[in-house]
């Protein structure tokens, strides 16, 4: 007996300094849980100095126990097991029809969105395309006030002739900012960034020709169009927003095809039967 007794001690000593040698490496303890150093090593940013490290080691440590504790107290306290394991059960089962979905969709679907498609999709549902801000079409040029051919800067600003505004292009160094291009529709916001006497009108609207000056330079301004708040939003400016909703009705489309093609083919090879109840 005293020999079992002792065998029994013996073997237990030796467990507990393999355990003891096994947490050398914990830099943290939380009851009977441990966190090791490469845990911490291998959560660490790619790009960090000395001081980023210690910060970063309390803080990790620091919320790690945290969740153990919180953890710890709610296997005890929380007696909800089964329908937790059946939470992950669905979300596991969820997660492999999502991921199937997903590479079915990556084979099969059309991305391909034409011109033709974004028109059609336009016209049919342009009126809930409504602006919550003004958008406008405009060139502008910013230029210091000691430029040397100002006069012939504003004669071919003023210009509409095609060749005009190919001169025009080839100043662009002299200029300290511009934006030739007044076929494309821009937000006020993002106009006022650059151009921030025009909040000073009353009411925005097309302008031929305006010119500001302030402590640096010239400004050359004309609007050719002004869209309002509320109103349709031009099929160029909401292009994005189209091809993003032509490839999701796709999807939908493809994932219902897809399903009622799994279960016409189960039936008919037998691998699904629904039975009549008693």
């Amino acid at each position: 007996m005293k020999k079992i007794v002792f065998v029994s001690v013996f073997f237990l000593l030796i467990f507990s300094c393999k355990e003891e040698e096994s947490h050398k490496e914990a830099i943290a303890r939380v009851n009977n849980t441990y966190l090791y150093e490469k845990d911490f090593i291998e959560s660490l940013p790619n790009a960090y100095t000395t001081e980023d490290s210690i910060l970063f080691r309390s803080n990790y440590i620091n919320s790690w126990a945290r969740e153990q504790l919180l953890l710890q107290k709610a296997k005890l306290n929380i007696d909800t097991k089964e329908e937790i394991d059946k939470m992950v059960s669905d979300y596991k089962k969820e997660l492999l029809i999502d991921k199937y979905k997903e590479a079915l969709l990556k084979q099969n679907l059309d991305t391909a969105v034409t011109a033709e498609d974004i028109d059609s999709y336009y016209e049919q549902n342009k009126k809930i395309y409504k602006l919550n801000e003004e958008l406008l079409k405009l060139k502008y040029i910013y230029f210091t006030k000691d430029i040397s051919d100002r006069k012939e800067l504003i004669k071919l600003f003023k210009s509409d002739l095609y060749e005009d505004k190919e001169l025009l292009e080839q100043e662009k160094l002299k200029f300290i900012s511009s934006n030739l291009n007044d076929s494309i529709w821009i937000s006020y916001k993002d106009v006022l960034l650059k151009l921030p006497f025009l909040s000073d009108e009353k009411k925005l609207k097309k302008i031929n020709f305006l010119q500001k000056e302030d402590s640096i330079g010239v400004y050359l301004v004309a609007v050719k169009d002004v869209l309002h708040r509320n109103d349709i939003a031009p099929e160029s400016y909401v292009e994005p927003v189209i091809k993003q909703m032509i490839l999701h009705k796709r999807k939908l489309q493809l994932i219902k095809e897809i399903e009622k093609t799994l279960l016409e083919d189960a039936t008919k090879n037998k691998e699904f039967e629904t039975f009549q109840e008693n």
